[in-house]
Parts: structure tokens; sequence; C-alpha cells
């Protein structure tokens, strides 16, 4: 079982309690469903909210896109982080604990850029129907501090989906998608020509929506 800690406990806070508690907080914004609700849902409760994304070879550019675009239409502060993740060997070595390595090396670049901004919290998306037993980037979460506030509120992927709708966010119904390391192969280094040829197997070579 995947190591959770008490920032992912299910159902012990309500996010209006959360953000009565945290009105100052920093979120790692990927520009999908859950990431983009939570920003929208701490901004509309008065917030000191930036938000911080992380782009690197392992995403499409509609991925990017998206986060730019959500962060634009709700005027939220929003800092684009590159990261060489290619240069990260224990990453790119492709075995089971790659999610945990990589979940690892995302939250801590975003830690170190939030500090310098004087954020102290780090909330992400995850919810309810994210599994620790088929998620190793849980015990990241853990390990960093990171906090889940619509897994402790006890939301479902569908209640995020429901709830972005009544706030007209487009990325209600937007569909989820794995990164292309996912699909890389298991065991498969993972290079750039590795990533380019997935990429085109999934339909979204030079960044296009599959």
């Amino acid at each position: 079982m995947t190591a959770t800690g008490p920032g992912q406990d299910v159902g012990v806070e309500a996010l209006d309690a959360f953000f009565a508690r945290t009105p100052r907080l920093a979120v790692a914004f990927s520009g999908g469903c859950d990431s983009s609700f939570l920003l929208a849902a701490a901004l509309r409760a008065g917030c000191d909210v930036k938000a911080y994304g992380v782009r690197t070879a392992f995403q499409p550019a509609f991925e990017i896109d998206d986060a730019r675009r959500l962060a634009r239409e709700l005027g939220a502060k929003f800092e684009l982080i590159d990261a060489d993740v290619l240069a990260q060997g224990g990453i790119c070595a492709n075995g089971p604990d790659r999610c945990y390595r990589c979940k690892t090396f995302i939250f801590s670049t975003i830690l170190a850029h939030m500090a310098q901004d004087g954020f102290e919290v780090l909330a992400d998306g995850t919810n309810v129907t994210d599994d620790p037993a088929n998620r190793p980037g849980f015990q990241a979460l853990a390990e960093l501090g990171v906090v889940s506030p619509l897994r402790r509120a006890g939301m479902t992927k569908d209640a995020v989906r429901a709830a972005s709708r009544e706030l007209a966010l487009f990325t209600a119904d937007k569909p989820s998608f794995s990164c292309v390391a996912v699909h890389v192969g298991a065991g498969r280094t993972i290079t750039a020509e590795a990533l380019a040829e997935t990429a085109a197997r999934l339909g979204i070579e030079g960044g296009k929506r599959p």
C-alpha cells in the first residue's frame, strides 16, 4: 500500500473550512479539471493564491495552453517553471518508482519557487477517486507535506466536475490525460526520441490534442 499523509485524509475537512484557515496558499497547477477547480474555488473564497505550473518534456503543449487560458480567465497569478526532467536519471530509467520520483521532482521544484514568494502551504488537486494503491505519487505528497483539499473535503472526480460546471470552468468536462511518459512502456528508458515516438502513436505529436 502506498504511503499517504494527513494532507490526503479523506472527508475530514470541508473545503470552505480549509480556505478559512489557509487564506494564503500555492496551488500545483496542471490545467486539468481538478487543479483548475481548486484554483477557482480558492479565488472565490478570497484567498491570496498563486498557481505554479511545471513544464517538462513529459507534457503535451495543449496542457500548458489550457493552464494559461484558465489562469487568464480567472485572473489568477500564475508562474510557469521550466524543469529538465530528462536530466533526472532516476526518473528516466523508467522503473516501478518512476511516478514517485517524478512527483517528488515536480513538487520539490514548486516548493523551491513558492518559498521565494513567501508561500508556506502547497495544495494539489488530488481527490477521493484517486487511488493510493495505484498512484505511487501519493508517497511524494506525504513526504513533502503537500495538502490535497479536495480529497480532505471528500470530493470525488464527478463532484469536482459538477462543481466546476457551476463555476462555468471550461475544464469541467476535460478528459483526464496521463503524461506521455506513462505510455512509453514499462522499463524502456525515457528519452526525447522515445517521447516523440510515443506522442506520435497517441496522436499528440506537436502538442495537439488527441
